[in-house]
């Protein structure tokens, strides 16, 4: 594997560090995007200037995580938002009442939706807008009742 492909994995699976680590290591000369993974030495790096780069966010990651939301004992909603808080409020927003809870599940997550399997990481690329409602879920049904009025930002 290349660095190219190395940093553009890290971009899209959104492993902030890795790329800012990657994107430091190119500006400074260290490696190219042609080299073999092998080449990266990230003791290389300015430490402090890449935490600094990570914390003013330069390559413009947009963190967005999938919340499982229980409405009630047997039913939940699934919502794309950047953290706890944003689920919970967004949530009140549309059902005028709180959330009995609140957890964040893995973007990662795989299920059936229609005669495929998806990860909400998958499906986070059908949404444009943030927070928003994925899909329901009621427990004993096994199924999932997924938001197909996604606006996409896919064309």
């Amino acid at each position: 594997m290349i660095v190219e492909e190395l940093y553009l994995d890290s971009i899209c699976s959104e492993e902030s560090s890795l790329a800012h680590y990657i994107h430091h290591l190119l500006a400074e000369q260290k490696i190219s995007l042609e080299d073999d993974i092998s080449k990266i030495d990230f003791e290389q790096a300015d430490h402090e200037k890449v935490a600094e780069m990570i914390e003013n966010n330069v390559l413009g990651f947009n963190k967005i995580g999938i919340y499982s939301l229980k409405m009630n004992e047997n039913d939940f909603v699934f919502i794309f938002a950047s953290n706890e808080q944003q689920a919970i409020q967004y949530y009140f927003e549309v059902y005028h009442h709180p959330p009995l809870n609140c957890h964040e599940y893995s973007l990662d997550f795989e299920f059936v939706r229609g005669k495929d399997v998806v990860s909400f990481r998958e499906m986070r690329k059908e949404f444009t807008y943030f927070p928003a409602i994925v899909g329901y879920f009621t427990r004993g049904s096994e199924k999932y009742d997924v938001n197909y009025n996604a606006v996409s930002c896919c064309g």
